[in-house]
């Protein structure tokens, strides 16, 4: 399968290196660890907006209603 030629073996030996490092460079990751990859991942998504607080009125609607009681039952007690 494979064929040998005489020649320029340094010529060979350089295009296999090259073949060999673009191979390599196919699976190369741009983090070297994963609390790189969590970092970027988290930044991405605040970027977008994921991790906002969605605005909640239920609070709110729960402490106007309880004041709103108090403040009826102290007029009709007094």
């Amino acid at each position: 399968m494979m064929s040998f030629r005489k020649g320029n073996h340094q010529a060979d030996l350089l295009l296999l290196e090259a073949a060999a490092a673009l191979a390599r460079g196919g699976f190369a990751c741009m983090f070297s660890t994963s609390e790189e990859y969590e970092t970027a991942l988290i930044t991405q998504r605040r970027a977008q907006g994921r991790y906002s607080q969605p605005r909640n009125l239920w609070p709110a609607i729960m402490f106007l209603g309880c004041a709103m009681m108090v403040a009826g039952a102290a007029l009709l007690l007094k």
